[in-house]
């Protein structure tokens, strides 16, 4: 068993940990510039291939209830393992779908073991440490994260133009497995033997009821969801948004999240700036004031304006650098208030996040996409709920008990 990394030195252990964090949303995204293509070679509509994004985030939404409650009862590093293996034979077996329900099996199966990298990930974070220093490695995490997405459409854009679409999940197919020798090599047990949890059902149900009902809690994930919808709407209409609206290639995805993962990185690296020299409450505050500006020049940008390049896209750099600021912040008040169930929180905790993007998927972006006013409305309407999501959430830690 690999040891545990010195608590001074976190750069390798971010690396790894966002390495595994970046697995689903890679997933995601790498296959958005295919979507003509496998409408066209599956003899499928638009919405049917759409489908294949909601139905994976639906089971992504519904397994990470159970990823951390398992890891706190087997282990981070074996879960970890396993679900690896289970993500890499998904992925061949959307390579060789020869039917689109054949495709909407496997993404499914992708989304059942897809969400075990970010919740165990969020858990090996609170394991290893506290205060500041757990929101600089989350911070580092996300940092590194931010890259995966940017780079995930541009890849997948030229394996589709080279050799087409199921060249991306052929790729998914290999970089899950150098993770996995890497995670299998390099990948600590952070959870000792003394702090396993049990899988009893009565243990379990009582600890999902603790968690789920905790107030504090839920308004810290609504805020994280809704903050995260803003911006997710955009990528969930991609092949719309760039495409269709601003005319661009299938090989220009990065004109949408090169600026948005650039301003990912920009809030993560300031949010761990910040840790320590200004309490998460104040930084969560400059993070929602820095997404009111970038939603309020998106409004008034689309309004005044049709669609072009760069105003379009520019709007999200600003709000995914306040996104991601806050973040950090957020996902520790959400899971400090159960030191004893870190893994099982983290998992209620993305399940909550996941489970809106399924809706988001399968609803909220198709009824924006049809227009550039429209999603940008959108932006401006969720980040709005998100903040009165953590003001809520503030006001629910001043009441007694």
């Amino acid at each position: 068993m690999a040891e545990l990394p010195a608590r001074k030195s976190t750069r390798g252990i971010a690396l790894l940990l966002a390495s595994l964090s970046a697995l689903g949303p890679f997933s995601i995204d790498a296959y958005l510039p295919s979507f003509p293509d496998i409408a066209a070679k599956l003899g499928a509509s638009q919405l049917e291939v759409q489908q294949t994004l909601s139905i994976y985030l639906l089971a992504f939404a519904v397994m990470t209830l159970w990823h951390g409650a398992i890891s706190d009862r087997f282990g981070r590093r074996r879960v970890i393992l396993v679900a690896l293996a289970l993500f890499g034979l998904a992925s061949a077996g959307c390579a060789f779908a020869t039917r689109i329900e054949q495709l909407w099996f496997w993404r499914a199966m992708q989304g059942i073991t897809a969400g075990a990298g970010i919740v165990i990930s969020r858990a090996i974070v609170r394991d290893l440490f506290d205060g500041a220093s757990a929101q600089r490695l989350m911070s580092q995490i996300t940092m590194m994260f931010a890259v995966a997405p940017a780079i995930a459409p541009v890849i997948g854009g030229w394996l589709q133009t080279l050799f087409g679409w199921r060249s991306v999940f052929g790729f998914l197919v290999l970089a899950t497995g150098a993770l996995g020798f890497a995670c299998w090599k390099l990948l600590p047990e952070t959870l000792p033997l003394n702090k396993r949890q049990s899988l009893r059902p009565s243990y379990l149900g009582r600890s999902y009821w603790k968690v789920l009902t905790s107030p504090a809690f839920l308004f810290a994930c609504a805020a994280l969801s809704l903050n995260f919808a803003g911006f997710f709407i955009y990528v969930l209409s991609a092949p719309v948004f760039l495409m269709q609206h601003l005319g661009i290639h299938e090989t220009g995805f990065l004109w949408l999240f090169g600026p948005a993962m650039g301003g990912l990185m920009t809030g993560s690296w300031l949010s761990g700036h910040l840790a320590g020299k200004r309490s998460l409450g104040k930084t969560i505050a400059l993070g929602y004031g820095i997404m009111t500006l970038a939603a309020g020049s998106n409004i008034v940008l689309n309004l005044l304006q049709p669609p072009s390049l760069p105003w379009s896209v520019l709007p999200l750099f600003v709000y995914t650098t306040g996104m991601s600021l806050a973040m950090p912040c957020l996902s520790i008040l959400a899971l400090d208030p159960f030191p004893e169930r870190r893994g099982l929180a983290a998992s209620c905790q993305t399940f909550f996040q996941s489970s809106f993007n399924s809706l988001a998927a399968a609803a909220i972006a198709p009824a924006l996409w049809g227009s550039t006013q429209q999603l940008a409305l959108g932006m401006g309407g969720l980040m709005l709920l998100g903040g009165l999501a953590a003001l809520a959430h503030q006001r629910s830690r001043l009441l007694p008990g």
